[in-house]
């Protein structure tokens, strides 16, 4: 028996974890296999709405990388297209039953698919007339918010990168190469490693500073990252001088440190990156000296 969840699972936050963990229950229950359907593009890409705007929690690979660690033994990625957003919920269920085996499947509280966009309660009740066994997960609330790939967006765009770590249940994070800058911070004494973004869909927190954590070749050092107007990302590496230019990059966003600011001069810059510097310090010494 094949047990199945279908969706785009962006982010993978604590609400699909949730959706997930019932379907590896379900599936070790009755010696099924766990499957998770998703797809790409985003739907939005190719029915353009509000296209534009799309940014994304987690790459294909991250995603894939996320469910599989949770132990799901196969993810397979279907790729959106106009023939696809045609195809009714019926047919589609059809589809992964006679593709996949499938048997039984497990709905989050917003699940949505066909082209017709039935919902939750839509869905599992055509999926039961067809033969299907249906399980229905129920949103997970964090202070008082239903978790969402939405919602998760939403707090990265306002900086909140706690509350978003806290969504989906691990830290925020982008990864990249580091590429040359402008050498702005190596003339004032903050060298930086700016990233260029592996996945150019990623959401990128709002402008500011952060306390991050950054991984590379397998060590992991602290950091204060400056994102700007044009989602530029750029990090000062405390206690680093090393050339890394072209390297893989892991940063990972702690908490938020400030707003964007503006300088008259080079010296209010580099006096105002001394007092970042110098908060980041207390707080990793203070909450973080553990990592």
């Amino acid at each position: 028996m094949v047990v199945a969840a279908t969706g785009f699972f962006d982010g993978v936050h604590i609400g699909h974890q949730a959706v997930i963990k019932t379907l590896l229950d379900y599936a070790e229950k009755y010696s099924g296999q766990s499957l998770v359907i998703s797809f790409w593009p985003h739907p939005r890409v190719l029915l353009q709405k509000d296209a534009r705007d799309l940014s994304l929690l987690t790459s294909i690979e991250e995603k894939k990388a996320i469910l599989e660690g949770m132990g799901v033994q196969k993810v397979e990625i279907l790729p959106f297209t106009r023939d696809f957003a045609a195809m009714r919920s019926e047919t589609y269920l059809a589809y992964i039953r006679e593709k996949y085996g499938v048997e039984a499947i497990v709905l989050g509280y917003d699940n949505r698919f066909g082209s017709g966009e039935e919902g939750t309660r839509e869905i599992e009740s055509i999926a039961r007339k067809m033969g299907f066994t249906v399980l229905c997960q129920a949103p997970q609330m964090l202070d008082g918010i239903t978790v969402s790939s939405t919602q998760c967006r939403l707090a990265l765009k306002r900086g909140d990168v706690e509350l978003a770590s806290r969504m989906l249940g691990r830290d925020y994070s982008l990864s990249g190469v580091v590429v040359a800058g402008k050498q702005l911070g190596r003339k004032i004494g903050f060298p930086t490693a700016n990233l260029r973004l592996r996945e150019p869909l990623k959401c990128v927190p709002a402008t500011g500073v952060y306390l991050s954590r950054l991984s590379l070749d397998g060590e992991s050092f602290w950091g204060m990252s400056n994102v700007d107007s044009s989602s530029l990302v750029e990090t000062h590496i405390f206690d680093f001088d090393r050339d890394i230019y072209g390297m893989d990059l892991e940063l990972s966003f702690k908490a938020h440190i400030r707003s964007e600011m503006h300088f008259a001069s080079l010296e209010e810059l580099k006096n105002q990156l001394k007092k970042d510097e110098m908060s980041i310090k207390k707080r990793i010494f203070a909450g973080y000296d553990h990592e």
